[in-house]
């Protein structure tokens, strides 16, 4: 059974962990105690957990079957990748998140695309997988969708993450490095959404009169529908990560079109709703 409908478009959630991540204070430098104590109100224990204070966070992916095409929208962590400043993500040896793709009826030889909403290393860690000592393309039949901007970024950055999660996919042949106003046809493009990372992008996707974007980082947690002005650490650029996401929100409030979030706890599929000078987000049944 789909996660999620849309026209003749079935969508999947690919979960690969759902874990307390950081506290309020240290994951949004913005947020004010008495703001805090606000969220714990109204947020414990679905979205922060009561024990810890800490923003609980899904880390997944969405698998998107058209008539035509089978489709990643981001690729999580992944498996043996060097990421020191999480421990928990570093050198991960749990490969169910595979196990889940195939439950799904999709082997990574079946996908067709890789969409990619960033290049941080919680988003294209499945874009690869160490094979006799070397990294190789996981899905070895995808091009995998990449934002010039945070392409070319990260390229001159040369980081782990580059080296780990892109470089491979480059060398195999199977990048399509593309703007961030891309369409791949009506029924699945691109939106720019820059902040969070210069060329971050939302995934818009339509069948037979229904909408649904998958936002990617642009709003972490359903938190950032009350408070749109907070802004994660990792934003590159928070000014502009504010202004695109209070847009993002205005643009798609009190309308049809379903938001699939990356983070937000299960089931992270819902609308938003205005809520006076703000935002609501309301999980779909």
């Amino acid at each position: 059974m789909a996660n999620l409908v849309i026209g003749n478009i079935q969508i999947d959630r690919i979960v690969e962990m759902i874990l307390p991540f950081q506290t309020l204070s240290n994951f949004y430098p913005d947020a004010g105690q008495e703001q805090i104590e606000a969220c714990r109100a109204m947020f414990e224990p679905w979205a922060l957990c009561p024990e810890t204070g800490k923003l609980i966070l899904v880390v997944q992916s969405y698998l998107v079957r058209t008539r035509q095409h089978t489709i990643l929208i981001d690729t999580c962590v992944g498996c043996d990748k060097t990421i020191p400043y999480y421990m928990d993500w570093n050198k991960r040896k749990d490969r169910s998140w595979l196990a889940k793709l195939a439950d799904s009826g999709v082997s990574p030889s079946d996908v067709d695309f890789v969409f990619c909403t960033h290049l941080h290393c919680d988003h294209a860690g499945w874009n690869t997988q160490l094979v006799d000592g070397r990294w190789v393309p996981t899905f070895p039949n995808a091009k995998y969708i990449m934002s010039r901007n945070d392409f070319e970024q990260m390229q001159e950055i040369d980081s782990l993450g580059y080296k780990e999660n892109v470089l491979p996919v480059v060398e195999a042949g199977q990048a399509q490095i593309v703007e961030t106003d891309y369409a791949m046809n009506e029924h699945i493009w691109l939106e720019p959404t820059p902040g969070h990372t210069p060329g971050h992008v939302a995934v818009g996707l339509a069948s037979n009169g229904a909408e649904a974007v998958m936002c990617g980082d642009l709003i972490h947690s359903p938190i950032q529908c009350v408070y749109p002005e907070w802004n994660a650490g990792s934003d590159a650029d928070p000014f502009q990560a504010a202004i695109t996401r209070r847009a993002f929100l205005s643009e798609n409030c009190d309308r049809e079109r379903l938001v699939m979030a990356s983070h937000f706890p299960e089931p992270s599929i819902g609308r938003i709703v205005r809520a006076d000078d703000a935002f609501r987000f309301v999980f779909s049944d």
